[in-house]
């Protein structure tokens, strides 16, 4: 099978496409035939090392101190079960599915990966019916994440949010999550984007080029930082009293009860992915080149199967 690996720290190029055997499946593991998956910002910063000096050292400890311990990246996926474990109940050959690769040994940067069909270090579930792969394959990560600390931020109807970093892919389904909810959105985001965030559903739109979002008059209920570049003391500015601060930065989980609420959200029509580009595994490289630009917007697909 095809698949591209890394054995080292660095630039994209570190990435290289090479030929592997085909994975064994495991009596409680599903092969999967992966069709499509992504490149996340947490896939560049694996690639790269990037890390905060603060947990530089035990982010290298766990992830490999002079090389990599995983190195097939590719952390969300979609594809269709081929095989199936003699243990495997929930799951037959042929439902499409989709998921996370969190800590595994391996990623989905290639044609064939194993996934245990009980886990907890990650999350696989059936594919939503109406979403093509390229489209499921986004979902996993930016929509749990955006979930989840919307939750955790105690998110209410008629409340005024603030989405910072609106047209990444966190930022995108916060946008639509916050709306589901009923909330009012104020979306912050680059020039390029504002129509983008507008047709996502934002009510208002802050372009930071041009305006600094703590010097707005209005105060917000929630202020959600989805790219890490704000901070709680300038979020404080602008925020209500008993209002809360919430960041991609704090910890986030994933879990199978989590997915299968994006995927109800999918399903009834609050939340659709946001596809910026499309790339094979033969221009990967070039993928992760443009996600390190910080001009992304949305999701970056990989299409493996066609």
């Amino acid at each position: 099978m095809k698949a591209v690996v890394y054995s080292k720290y660095g630039s994209p190029e570190v990435l290289q496409l090479k030929e592997l055997g085909k994975p064994t499946t495991k009596p409680n593991e599903i092969l999967v035939k992966v069709y499509a998956t992504s490149v996340t910002a947490g896939d560049v910063r694996l690639r790269a090392s990037d890390f905060p000096l603060l947990v530089w050292f035990p982010a290298r400890l766990m992830f490999g101190l002079f090389r990599p311990k995983k190195q097939i990246l590719g952390h969300e996926w979609s594809g269709v079960i081929e095989r199936v474990g003699s243990k495997v109940s929930k799951f037959k050959v042929g439902d499409e599915v989709f998921g996370t690769t969190s800590m595994l040994k391996t990623g989905a940067y290639a044609e064939y990966m194993c996934v245990p069909e009980h886990w907890n270090q990650g999350v696989v579930i059936k594919k939503p019916k109406q979403l093509l792969h390229k489209e499921a394959a986004a979902l996993p990560i930016g929509g749990m994440t955006a979930l989840y600390l919307l939750q955790k931020a105690n998110i209410e109807r008629d409340q005024i949010v603030l989405i910072y970093g609106a047209s990444g892919s966190v930022g995108s389904y916060a946008v639509q999550i916050a709306n589901h909810f009923g909330a009012r959105v104020t979306g912050v985001c680059s020039t390029n984007n504002l129509e983008m965030v507008e047709q996502l559903g934002a009510e208002a739109i802050i372009d930071y080029k041009n305006q600094d979002y703590t010097q707005s008059s209005e105060r917000y209920d929630i202020v959600f930082d989805t790219v890490g570049k704000t901070s709680k003391s300038d979020a404080k500015k602008v925020l209500k009293r008993g209002g809360q601060f919430v960041s991609t930065k704090m910890l986030t989980k994933e879990s199978t009860e989590l997915l299968l609420k994006i995927r109800q959200l999918v399903d009834s029509g609050r939340i659709k992915p946001f596809i910026d580009k499309e790339y094979s595994l033969e221009t990967l490289i070039e993928a992760h080149h443009y996600v390190d630009s910080s001009r992304k917007r949305g999701n970056v697909s990989v299409i493996i199967q066609n």
